[in-house]
Order: structure tokens, then sequence, then C-alpha cells
């Protein structure tokens, strides 16, 4: 993961923390966010507070996380920067499909929920969302899993090629 990613990672965070209880990310989640951060050469003060936070001390995360925000300069979050973070996350979990480092069915469901929904599902991630949506259909026989994988991958490359060739036209 690089710096573009983590930050978008960590804005993404900081929008789901004004959802509902149970919809905003987990303080184990926040201080994962932070070793990503960590990992990615990221630098903030209270970083490797947050990083080095071990399990009893989660419940100190969220005050650890608003301080992280503020020290990298990401408040106010405005729906632009939010909008370009979804993005960037659709894309880095499409490369990671495509790369093999992460399941294409969990794949598929992060870049739905996370990044499509949020983005009122653009046509460029309508595949992988459809496939998203057929996994949590009811269904009378399961789907076959690895012909699922196997599309959503293919569906993945698309989104990249397309992605790439508009960002080269640009």
């Amino acid at each position: 993961m690089d710096a573009v990613v983590a930050i978008s990672l960590i804005r993404m965070a900081a929008a789901d923390l004004a959802m509902e209880p149970w919809q905003r990310p987990s303080d184990a989640y926040l201080v994962q966010l932070g070793l990503d951060a960590l990992m990615a050469d990221i630098e903030a003060p209270s970083l490797p507070l947050l990083a080095g936070l071990a399990r009893g001390e989660h419940p100190q995360a969220r005050e650890l996380f608003d301080l992280v925000l503020e020290e990298l300069g990401l408040l106010p979050l405005t729906s632009e920067d939010l909008a370009k973070a979804r993005w960037i996350a659709a894309q880095w979990w499409a490369d990671q499909i495509v790369a093999g480092q992460l399941d294409p069915i969990h794949g598929a469901k992060l870049i739905y929920q996370e990044s499509a929904a949020e983005l009122d599902y653009p046509d460029t991630l309508q595949p992988i969302v459809d496939l998203a949506r057929a996994l949590d259909l009811p269904n009378d026989q399961p789907p076959d899993q690895q012909h699922i994988r196997n599309r959503v991958t293919s569906a993945a490359r698309d989104f990249l090629a397309s992605e790439a060739h508009r960002n080269h036209s640009l």
C-alpha cells in the first residue's frame, strides 16, 4: 500500500465515523489504518501512538485517530476529497484482486459497499457491483464460487484498463 491509498482509506474511515454506531469503523480497524499509514511512510506525531495501541488500549483509538486527521490536514473532509478517496480505494482493491492479493469475492464486496455505493454506482464499477450483488441474492443453488472469482477478476482487470485509458486520455 502506498501513501495515497493509505490516506484515502483514512479519509473514508473519517467519513464513516459520522455514521450510525453499528456502521462506524471499529477501534481495531482504526489502529490497523495507523499501522498501514506508518508502513506507507506517512508521518504525523500521533500516528505511531495510534498504530502502537495494544488491544486493551483500543478505546483510545478514536481520540488518536482524530488527532491524526488534524495533524495530516485532512479536516475538514470535503465531498470531493472523499469521492477521490473512494475511487483510489476501488482502484487499489481492483489491483489487489488482479494481483491475487485479495480474494475476488471479498474485493468485489469492498468495491461495492465502500466505493460504488457511495459514488452512486458509476458505470465503470457496475460489472463488479452486479457480481457482488449476485452473491447476496437468495438462490436455490449456491453460486459457483470459482466461476464468480474468475468473473470478478476479469471485471477488475477491465475496470483498471478503462481507468488507465481514461487517465491517459486526460
